[in-house]
């Protein structure tokens, strides 16, 4: 059963009517999709983020707007990250049945070989978007990057059958990848600064020798 969470409608559209109602505790958002018209809401601010803490980023959501029930995903929402506070979110409404796109971080699990090598660790990729039935959206997509070697990469394929939902990314889709050690690119600079000496030596001989010529004057 989703977890509830109530909200009301909205018919005042003001600047300072929203910004009365943020003040008041409340987020302004609209909810879309199947079943529902573009209709603007608001919900408790508090009230929210412990749904969503409960429910997971894509969890269902049984949406109660002035007592109508939808389930909903949070599809969307903005963020003010001085104050630390959501500031709009929008619900798509779904239909359980059918399948729907969303957005999943993808989470690394376990410590590499490589970065125990002294390799870097490099995630390019860090959400992937997938198509499920809205149950089945996971809440993140884990990858075991534990045998992953220095100069290893693992990719969308790598994974790809791992999960019932459909990932839609390319096969060659970076996910991580360990780069060599850091101590290789400080031997390269060093290799660079030592090829550079040699002509400020020259410059600093060549005017040890111009007062020298002048003191002899």
């Amino acid at each position: 059963m989703a977890t509830e969470l109530k909200a009301n409608t909205r018919k005042d559209f003001k600047r300072s009517s929203l910004t009365k109602l943020r003040h008041e505790g409340n987020i302004p958002g609209v909810v879309y999709g199947y079943k529902a018209d573009n209709t603007p809401i608001m919900v408790d601010a508090i009230t929210f983020i412990k749904t969503i803490r409960e429910v997971g980023r894509n969890g269902i959501i049984s949406l109660n707007v002035d007592g109508n029930k939808q389930n909903v995903i949070l599809s969307d929402y903005q963020q003010d990250h001085l104050k630390d506070a959501v500031t709009h979110v929008d619900f798509l409404a779904v239909n359980m049945s059918e399948e729907i796109d969303a957005d999943v971080r993808i989470e690394l699990v376990g410590e590499a070989a490589g970065v125990k090598d002294g390799g870097v660790m490099q995630q390019p990729l860090h959400e992937v978007s997938v198509t499920a039935k809205p149950n089945d959206i996971p809440e993140s997509i884990e990858v075991d990057v534990t045998e992953l070697q220095v100069g290893e990469t693992v990719t969308i394929s790598d994974i790809r059958d791992k999960y019932s939902v459909t990932l839609n990314e390319e096969d060659d889709r970076t996910i991580a990848s360990i780069l060599a050690p850091r101590q290789e690119e400080e031997i390269d600079s060093g290799e660079e600064q030592e090829a550079g000496t040699p002509e400020n030596e020259e410059g600093r001989e060549s005017e040890a020798s111009d007062e020298s010529e002048s003191k002899e004057e």
